[in-house]
């Protein structure tokens, strides 16, 4: 598949992944910028999902460690969160194999949804820690574990579940829920980047030149997200919660899809 990309596609590839860095730094979803792009370049659906795994784990890699490095993130506080997300992402990867997602396919827009009112409209999102509602022990073996498990078994809008679990249960600030969303995200990202280097799905030339590009944008983006906290991170988490949401309604056979335009032809 790699001898087939044009210097060209590679460079399309690139910039993709740039953007989509920079915006998986501050607010998740940046595969609704790389997976669309792989998928243009003819790349079949099974590794344009795997390439688009490698490339991002670099990207959240990068986004954790430089909010790291200004002190967003306490790795040892967080560790049983990021063991409890590992075990469950790996629990996900595995179920998926053996059932079908079509419950979670029309499930997931709604909650997004649900998720864009919650960050537009609550007044405990903002850049002052609020108090939490659950100790961190708890949220990782209840949320942490769920949302992994989520992230291995079908995976849309899991930066957006972690970032409303930071605020809205651990209380927070929008720096410190990006940060850490980073974190768990990067966690479960590389349990199924493994499930993806096995089966040999990867397109590695594309892969890791979007990597390199993923790093520039997710340092720019982490960068970003520092800087101007919330006024930045909220908005932009509202438009990829719903750009999420408009993606996974939008195709010809989703069941919302379906009974809007049924309604609408009624």
């Amino acid at each position: 598949m790699s001898e087939l990309l044009s210097t060209d596609i590679l460079f399309f590839l690139a910039f993709a992944a740039l953007l989509a860095g920079f915006v998986d730094a501050i607010a998740g979803g940046g595969g609704l910028i790389t997976i669309p792009a792989l998928l243009s370049t003819g790349i079949p659906p099974a590794a344009a999902l795997a390439t688009n795994k490698l490339q991002g784990s670099f990207g959240t890699a990068m986004a954790t460690f430089t909010f790291w490095r200004a002190g967003q993130i306490e790795l040892k506080r967080m560790a049983f969160t990021v063991a409890c997300v590992f075990v469950g992402s790996a629990a996900g990867t595995v179920a998926v194999q053996v059932t079908g997602t079509g419950f979670l396919v029309t499930v997931i827009p709604l909650l997004l949804v649900a998720i864009a009112l919650y960050f537009l409209l609550s007044p405990r999102v903002g850049d002052v820690e609020a108090h939490a509602r659950m100790s961190l022990p708890a949220f990782s073996l209840t949320i942490g574990f769920a949302i992994g498990f989520y992230d291995g078994f079908f995976g849309p809008g899991t930066g957006s579940f972690f970032a409303l679990g930071c605020v809205a249960l651990l209380g927070m600030n929008m720096r410190r829920a990006t940060a850490n969303t980073k974190l768990l995200n990067f966690t479960s990202n590389v349990v199924s980047l493994g499930v993806f280097a096995l089966g040999w799905q990867i397109v590695w030339k594309a892969g890791l030149i979007m990597a390199l590009a993923q790093v520039i944008g997710a340092w720019a983006g982490s960068h970003a997200a520092i800087r101007f906290g919330a006024k930045l991170v909220r908005p932009l988490l509202v438009i990829v919660c719903l750009g999420m949401t408009i993606r996974l309604v939008a195709q010809p056979d989703h069941p919302l899809y379906v009974f809007i335009r049924d309604l609408f032809a009624a």
